[in-house]
């Protein structure tokens, strides 16, 4: 196996397995709460087919790993989700946001517990599963702290309009359609300005670093690999 494929083989994978349950925890939690437009389409599921965007969950990714990108980023699918059918629509909506980071946070506690049934795995398939099991962690957590941003249509985003008060929470409401414009450019134009006066204005991602880190480091401590 060349190293390129390799590479692909020991990213791709946990990463189509964090965004496949991240949006089908969305679905099955919307379908407890009374909202059945998901299950209705068939994406309360954790068969990938149901979830995977071709570009999205794996070309996108496919190019960031080839061109030496520093992160790896993608999505899946958008579980679609009637806040208003639900039982409880401000509450609900709480409850089916945090489900997909939530249970990006189970897997990555899942993964970090697997690394001490390695010495079961066979000699020549322990390194790619070791390789398999680091990244799903770090993916998993990357994916449940980037998606806690507090700006819609992000998880986060919608846990705030669920909790704040209303004169709070409809001005934020409106801001999601523009929210993926408001991410690049935090993340990637603000930066990028401030680079060129000489300013680290890369702030966000600094924050989400720090975080991503810090509750790495937990999972291991909690997990006993620290």
């Amino acid at each position: 196996m060349n190293t390129t494929l390799y590479d692909v083989s020991v990213w791709v994978i946990p990463l189509v397995i964090a965004i496949t349950f991240h949006e089908a925890a969305h679905g099955f939690v919307a379908h407890h709460f009374g909202d059945n437009t998901a299950w209705d389409q068939g994406r309360v599921s954790f068969n990938p087919l149901r979830h995977i965007d071709p570009f999205g969950t794996l070309i996108m990714p496919a190019i960031l790993l080839l061109s030496h990108s520093p992160f790896l980023f993608g999505y899946a699918k958008p579980v679609p989700v009637n806040f208003r059918a639900l039982n409880n629509p401000r509450l609900d909506m709480v409850c089916v946001a945090l489900a997909g980071p939530a249970t990006n946070i189970a897997l990555a506690l899942i993964a970090a517990a697997a690394f001490h049934l390695l010495t079961y795995v066979p000699e020549n398939a322990a390194q790619w599963v070791a390789d398999n099991l680091k990244n799903a962690l770090v993916i998993n957590v990357i994916l449940a702290i980037f998606n806690m941003m507090p700006i819609p249509p992000l998880d986060g985003g919608r846990v705030a309009v669920g909790l704040l008060p209303r004169v709070l929470a409809a001005p934020l409401a409106r801001l999601e359609p523009y929210g993926m414009l408001i991410l690049i450019g935090i993340l990637i134009l603000l930066p990028l300005a401030g680079s060129q006066f000489g300013l680290n204005l890369d702030v966000i991602s600094a924050i989400l670093r720090t975080t991503t880190g810090y509750v790495i480091q937990c999972i291991l401590v909690v997990t006993g690999n620290s």
